[in-house]
């Protein structure tokens, strides 16, 4: 498999007060995810509704790419995200 058929899920559990807490941190987790949509990296990233959690494909990239995303992703650092998983996703 060429390496940008690679795909990989990462799922976030946001805490339970997200939408209240979330405000100061948007701005730069959005820019960070937008920063890697454009480098092509990202391919689609959304919250759940009600923000209980969010889901990001990245393509094209190790799992160790996306767990140094994580690691500096602004609501990891803040404390948002109650726990993160990354699966390795075969699409069809």
């Amino acid at each position: 498999m060429a390496a940008d058929e690679i795909h990989h899920l990462l799922l976030y559990d946001y805490v339970e007060d997200m939408a209240d807490r979330r405000g100061p941190y948007r701005g730069p987790h959005l820019e960070r995810i937008k920063a890697e949509r454009d480098a092509g990296r990202i391919t689609t990233a959304g919250a759940f509704d009600p923000p209980s959690g969010a889901a990001i494909v990245f393509a094209g990239v190790d799992r160790a790419y996306v767990e140094a995303f994580v690691a500096a992703d602004p609501y990891v650092v803040a404390g948002l995200v109650a726990s993160w998983r990354v699966q390795r996703w075969n699409l069809v």
